[in-house]
């Protein structure tokens, strides 16, 4: 396995920080052991812990009018994985990649997937795209695509999640996330019930092509593309589809998709509570759907989903298996870079719902004591985990600091001379 940054550069990072790292664990370990809480088994945990991050993230975003390159950014999915090796190989937290189609659509699949191991790197969730014409698309999804008044377009929708199957079957992956930007910018412009029958109609074609262990991951947005009514605009929609199509549709939030100040938290739990809850793209916002780094601007709410999570785990029902993946739009950062810090981020929310004390949290709530409840969960999150996270990374051969070592290897400097130019344009790569 030849990884992109090199080993060398690594250890000898971490060998300077050694010395810091070990006193600063074994303080934080000698304070977990006052509350009774062993510093080992919770980085046994993180070490564990994981979460993907997705093709498209490896590039540079772009606003609603322009987008902004930097030299060295990927242009195909081989430079896309070749960036998020980077990215694992640092942080140790990130060994999948979420591919987007026909983005990152190749000749042979087999060979693309042993290029990924060979970069130690597994696929997680195929994405379909259903929100853009592409070059030679026979029916334009101008008019939307599962729910389209259109059935030809209906159609061709139904066949690209279907071909996305089977290019996820060919990569190992078991998971297929559906977002659909169908929607109305004016009232009256489509009727709400009809619209949803033939996004059912047709989400039920798909299901039907799913092999028996894989799950089709139903994702909500609220507004944008369309800006009046979206067919899958919250999680109640997004529920009811998908128990109407059955055991194996999930639903997958993401942390922007959702009117501003609704409690997220609360969504994640009533989705477990009904066996619905499939995945999770982690990002974070201060206006609507920002996609920006994940913590960046709310890390408590990001905590609190954790913290329901964690609860989750204690008593899972009907399964929980939780797809955890970055969606970011890097607009103004080097993409690595942000992936790097928000990995980091998610990770430190992880470890910080482990330490709950949770026989405390529940005797507090059972009693009707507020104030120690909720002090039961501020122990946790105001506690500094770096050092668990710091020495789950250095034992896995990441870095003590991710984004110094990063800079050190110069990596998208060398990118830059490697690779052809990113063009303007706008949106998302």
């Amino acid at each position: 396995m030849i990884l992109p940054i090199s080993a060398d550069l690594i250890a000898e990072h971490n060998h300077a920080h050694a010395a810091a790292l070990d006193e600063d664990y074994a303080a934080l370990g000698r304070k977990l052991a006052r509350v009774g809480i062993d510093i080992e088994a919770v980085k046994d945990r993180v070490a564990g812990f994981s979460v993907a991050v997705p093709s498209w993230g490896a590039g540079r975003g772009g606003t609603r009018f322009a987008k902004f390159p930097i030299p060295g950014e990927p242009t195909n999915i081989h430079e896309k994985l070749e960036d998020c090796a980077v990215i694992n190989q640092l942080s140790r937290v990130t060994p999948r990649v979420s591919p987007h189609f026909p983005w990152d659509k190749v000749s042979d699949y087999g060979a693309l997937r042993e290029e990924a191991a060979s970069l130690g790197l597994g696929f997680d969730a195929v994405n379909s795209n259903t929100f853009q014409d592409q070059p030679g698309q026979a029916h334009s999804y101008s008019t939307g695509s599962l729910s389209s008044t259109v059935a030809a377009t209906r159609q061709q929708a139904v066949e690209h999640n279907i071909e996305c199957i089977e290019i996820g079957r060919q990569l190992g992956s078991t998971d297929l996330t559906v977002w659909v930007g169908d929607g109305t910018n004016f009232p009256g412009q489509q009727d709400f019930a009809r619209s949803l029958d033939r996004y059912l109609e047709a989400a039920a074609q798909v299901y039907a092509a799913l092999p028996d262990d894989w799950r089709m991951l139903l994702e909500h947005k609220m507004f944008e593309p369309a800006f009046y009514s979206t067919v899958i605009s919250d999680w109640g929609s997004s529920i009811l589809a998908a128990q109407e199509l059955g055991p194996k549709a999930k639903c997958l939030v993401d942390l922007g998709h959702h009117a501003p100040n609704v409690n997220i938290e609360q969504i994640v739990a009533r989705l477990h509570r009904f066996g619905k809850l499939g995945g999770f793209h982690f990002n974070d916002s201060k206006y609507g759907d920002d996609d920006l780094d994940s913590g960046s601007i709310n890390p408590h709410q990001l905590f609190l989903v954790f913290n329901e999570l964690a609860e989750a785990e204690a008593n899972p029902r009907d399964g929980f298996r939780p797809s955890y993946m970055i969606d970011q739009s890097h607009n103004v950062t080097d993409p690595i870079e942000s992936m790097l810090s928000s990995a980091e981020a998610i990770a430190q929310c992880y470890a910080k719902a482990n330490l709950v004390d949770r026989a405390a949290l529940h005797a507090a709530q059972e009693a009707n004591d507020t104030m120690m409840a909720f002090q039961a969960l501020r122990r946790a999150y105001t506690l500094d985990v770096s050092p668990i996270l710091a020495k789950a990374r250095v034992e896995a051969g990441g870095a003590y600091d991710v984004l110094a070592v990063y800079r050190d290897s110069r990596y998208r400097d060398r990118k830059a001379q490697e690779r052809r130019a990113v063009g303007l344009g706008a949106g998302i790569v």
